[in-house]
């Protein structure tokens, strides 16, 4: 039995292998573009990352060097640095010249010990005389006025 293929040859398959068989080729094919899909989105993930992973190489070279610009705040502190180096400049000089600024809290606590010294001083100044009086008074030595300080002989 010699049979030839062409087209009016007759095939008998039952109805559930060729079923089978669309719904085999069409998972294959779903299967096969769903590969595809994830690999170019791997392959795109993968060039970005590339991409920024040079940017992020050239930018941590150049940005310390500072041929990448400057952010305004770092501007801003440089401003800043510089203006506190000229100020801890002058202030040096003052100070080395004996001319050093002080403030007017140091200014009001040094002039209340100089009060509070200059009391203490002269309490002490009368009590030295009280005892100077009460040791004349003993031994009943005759006292004498020479200008302010009636005891500058003792």
């Amino acid at each position: 039995m010699a049979s030839k293929l062409n087209e009016n040859t007759e095939v008998a398959l039952p109805l559930r292998n060729i079923i089978s068989m669309i719904v085999a080729a069409s998972v294959a094919t779903w299967a096969y573009f769903g590969i595809v899909e994830r690999l170019n989105q791997l392959e795109t993930s993968n060039t970005m990352m590339k991409s920024d992973l040079d940017m992020n190489t050239e930018f941590r070279i150049k940005w310390p060097r500072g041929e990448m610009g400057s952010l305004p705040a770092d501007s801003e502190q440089f401003m800043l640095i510089e203006h506190l180096a000229a100020e801890l400049e002058k202030l040096t000089e003052e100070i080395e010249s004996g001319q050093a600024p002080f403030d007017q809290q140091q200014k009001l606590t040094l002039e209340f010990y100089e009060k509070r010294i200059n009391q203490l001083e002269d309490s002490l100044e009368k009590i030295k005389d009280d005892m100077m009086d009460m040791v004349h008074d003993m031994n009943g030595i005759k006292r004498t006025n020479n200008g302010n300080n009636k005891h500058a002989g003792h």
